[in-house]
C-alpha cells in the first residue's frame, strides 16, 4: 500500500480545507473543539449537516447513485482528518453511517427511494434499538416481541442506551418475531416511526451529567411489514453488517492524533511535579510518545480497512480490531489528560464544554475556573468509560476474532 498522497489528493485536501474555512461558523468550530463524548451538540450536527448536504458532502461512503461523494479511500481519510483539524462537529452516525449501508445493501427499491433522501436532508434523525435491559453484547438474547397482524408488527418490549432517542423521529430496531432453537434465528431488523402510538422514552442521565441515551419502551407500537429490511426473521444478517459499520466503518486515528497534539500543547504550558513544564517529565514525555506509536500502527490498519470499503468489501473482522484499539486508546488518552490536569481535574464545571446532550446535573454557570484543556480532562474521561462498552464490548470483540480471525472454539 503506497502511503504517499498524490497530488490530486493533495489538491482534495486543500479544496476541503478551503470549504471548511468558509462554512465553519465560530459557533460550529466551538461545538466541535468542545465536544466531551463521541456525539457533538445535536442543534450543532444538525446544522453542519445541512451546509455539508447542500454541497453533497453529507455521505462520503454511500454510493453516487444514492447521493454519495465517490470519493476513494483516502479522500474519505483525509476528509475525516481535515474536519478533526477544522473542529466542525461529527454527524450523528445513526443513520448516515450505520442505517445506511443496511439499507443501501438489503433495502428494496422503495425503501431506498424512501428513507435515504429523508437521511441527508436531516428531515429523518435516527436512533439505534439494539441493546435491552437484558441483552447488551448477548444481543441474541434479544427479547423485544414483534408479533404479526396482517400487515403490520405490533411490538412490544423496550430498548436502552438508545442515544438522542429524544431527538430522533426514526429508530432502526431489533425485535424477536419468533423462538427459535438458535437464538440468532427469528430476530426481524425493522424501522419504526418515534411518533407512532405507543411510544415512550426515558431519559438516562450519564456519570458526566448529560443526558444523551434513552429508554425506550413500546406498548403495542403497530409498525407496517413495508418497513422490515430484509425478510422476516432474517434480521440477524442485517444486525450484523450494521455493527460492523459501528464498528469500524470509520477511522479512529484523526481524533486520536488530534486529542494526543492537544495534550501535548497542554502539557508545554502546565508545570510537573518536578519540572518546569509537564512535557520535561520523561515519565509523562515517554507516555505520550509511546501513545503516539501505537496511533500510528492503528493509523496503518485503518488506512487498509478504508480501502478495503472503497473496493465495495465489508470491514470483516478489521472492525472488532480497530473497535478495540481505537477505544482503548481513546480511554488511555483521557487517562493522561486528568495526569496532565492535576487539581482542576477534581472539579464539574460542565459549563466550560460543547456536551452532546443536555446536563442534567446540578452544575454552576458562568465562567470556568482553571485552563480549559484541564478543566475538559474529567468530562471526557468520565464519558470515555463507555468507549470499551458500546457497539459490543471490548471483551466480546475479542471473541469475535478468536473464533472468527483465529478460528479458536
Amino acid at each position: 500500500m503506497d502511503l504517499q498522497w498524490s497530488d490530486s489528493d493533495l489538491a482534495f485536501r486543500d479544496e476541503v480545507r478551503a470549504f471548511f474555512a468558509v462554512h465553519l461558523t465560530d459557533e460550529l468550530r466551538a461545538a466541535g473543539r468542545l465536544m466531551t463524548s463521541v456525539y457533538a451538540d445535536h442543534q450543532a450536527a444538525m446544522q453542519w449537516q445541512h451546509i455539508l448536504a447542500a454541497k453533497g458532502w453529507a455521505a462520503p461512503a454511500w454510493p453516487v447513485e444514492y447521493g454519495g461523494c465517490g470519493w476513494s479511500a483516502a479522500q474519505r481519510y483525509l476528509f475525516a482528518r481535515e474536519r478533526v483539524a477544522a473542529g466542525a462537529p461529527p454527524l450523528s452516525p445513526m443513520g448516515i453511517q450505520m442505517c445506511a449501508p443496511a439499507l443501501i445493501k438489503f433495502g428494496t427499491p422503495a425503501q431506498k427511494a424512501y428513507f435515504l433522501p429523508r437521511m441527508l436532508s436531516g428531515e429523518h434523525i435516527w436512533c439505534q434499538g439494539y441493546s435491552e435491559p437484558q441483552s447488551g453484547s448477548d444481543l441474541a438474547s434479544l427479547t423485544m416481541r414483534a408479533r404479526e397482524d396482517g400487515d403490520d408488527l405490533v411490538c412490544d418490549g423496550s430498548k436502552i442506551w438508545a442515544t438522542h432517542a429524544q431527538d430522533a423521529n426514526w429508530i432502526f430496531c431489533l425485535v424477536r418475531t419468533s423462538r427459535e432453537e438458535k437464538p440468532q434465528l427469528g430476530i426481524t431488523f425493522v424501522l419504526i416511526d418515534m411518533r407512532t402510538p405507543g411510544i415512550s422514552i426515558q431519559p438516562i442521565v450519564m456519570s458526566s451529567g448529560e443526558h444523551i441515551q434513552n429508554q425506550v419502551f413500546f406498548d403495542q407500537v403497530r409498525v407496517p411489514k413495508a418497513n422490515v429490511i430484509g425478510t422476516i426473521g432474517a434480521g440477524w444478517t442485517v444486525a450484523k453488517f450494521v455493527l460492523e459499520f459501528e464498528r469500524g466503518g470509520t477511522a479512529y486515528t484523526p481524533e486520536l492524533h488530534d486529542m494526543l497534539d492537544n495534550l501535548r500543547q497542554f502539557a508545554e504550558t502546565v508545570p510537573g511535579e518536578t519540572t518546569d513544564r509537564l512535557i520535561d517529565d520523561p515519565h509523562f514525555a515517554s507516555k505520550l510518545a509511546a501513545a503516539r506509536i501505537r496511533i500510528a500502527a492503528l493509523e496503518v490498519y485503518e488506512l487498509r480497512t478504508m480501502s478495503a470499503l472503497s473496493a465495495g468489501r465489508s470491514p470483516g473482522t478489521n472492525a472488532s480490531v480497530m473497535k478495540i484499539l481505537g477505544t482503548e486508546l481513546s480511554q488511555h488518552l483521557t487517562e493522561l489528560g486528568m495526569e496532565a490536569a492535576g487539581h482542576y481535574g477534581r472539579a464539574f464545571q460542565p459549563q466550560a464544554a460543547c456536551p452532546g446532550g443536555p446536563v442534567k446535573l446540578w452544575h454552576t454557570t458562568g465562567p470556568h475556573v482553571g485552563p480549559q484543556a484541564a478543566v475538559l480532562a474529567p468530562l471526557r474521561y468520565f464519558n470515555d468509560r463507555a468507549g470499551s462498552i458500546y457497539a459490543g464490548s471490548n471483551e466480546v470483540q475479542r471473541n469475535i476474532l478468536a473464533k472468527a480471525a483465529l478460528g479458536l472454539h
